[in-house]
């Protein structure tokens, strides 16, 4: 199939693609193309008009402060997984990019258009989850910063509005001593998850988060088993009925792929 007909507007900064969106109704912003591309192929999208952001100079900022690394939404997975993009995150981003899809994907997918698009068995969302990441959205009315659990309202649906575009990611800067964890349970190298565990332990920040993602909603933190990580006490029955307790109703299967997940996540940090 061949997408419907649309018009295209090629964006040479923030504002005039902001304006873009917010002028015609139906409008698209698209970057690397990788997930919207397939659906205006098979018409699952027929938007008015696509933005095109890869010409926005503002969108491949590398902003360092003590606190954090605010990334640029058009980066792509390639350039993370290469190290054009500085791992602020204990070697944890770009072990992700490197798992994300084939090389050919990774080199024009972004990081941005990834979390836009809200594809619970995204690497990105469980990731930004899991760093507990700050998200900037550029609108009409300003910028403003917003944590995963809040964007991500459910599967492919986000708080921004239609004149809005997610312009960067704040990263936080961990310590030399801090240690990540990810597991991908899928069928095969490239495909998405069927379940993700990730894992982020900085006792010299006093930071321990646990995520439960490709769940097909926005991931979980698991509070209690973050808790008992920081404090070095045994996780494993936590986690199991943590991980049991939020996908109840769900398949026993499922629930274990999940189990199975974040307990290797957890192996991989020590716990």
């Amino acid at each position: 199939m061949k997408p419907a007909a649309y018009d295209l507007t090629l964006a040479t900064s923030l504002p005039d693609a902001v304006a873009a969106l917010g002028a015609h109704e139906g409008a698209k912003a698209v970057s690397g193309g990788c997930s919207l591309g397939p659906m205006l192929n098979l018409r699952l999208a027929r938007p008015s008009l696509l933005v095109d952001l890869r010409r926005v100079e503002a969108l491949r900022a590398l902003k360092r402060s003590d606190t954090h690394l605010e990334i640029g939404a058009g980066w792509t997975h390639g350039e993370i997984e290469d190290g054009v993009v500085p791992d602020v995150t204990a070697g944890l981003m770009a072990r992700v990019a490197h798992g994300i899809a084939y090389r050919a994907v990774r080199n024009r997918g972004t990081i941005g258009g990834s979390l836009a698009h809200a594809d619970p068995a995204a690497d990105w969302v469980s990731t930004m989850a899991v760093l507990d990441a700050r998200l900037v959205i550029t609108g009409a009315g300003g910028t403003r910063l917003s944590r995963l659990g809040d964007f991500m309202i459910a599967a492919y649906t986000t708080s921004l509005a239609d004149d809005e575009i997610l312009s960067a990611v704040q990263v936080p800067v961990l310590s030399a001593t801090a240690r990540a964890g990810y597991h991908k349970v899928c069928r095969k190298t490239g495909e998405f998850a069927q379940a993700i565990g990730a894992v982020v332990l900085d006792r010299e920040a006093g930071l321990a988060r646990v995520v439960c993602g490709a769940i097909e909603a926005p991931p979980v933190v698991l509070e209690a088993t973050s808790a008992a990580l920081l404090k070095g006490e045994p996780v494993e029955r936590v986690a199991d009925e943590e991980v049991e307790a939020a996908l109840a109703g769900h398949p026993a299967s499922f629930r274990a792929m999940h189990r199975a997940a974040v307990a290797r996540a957890l192996n991989e940090v020590g716990a």
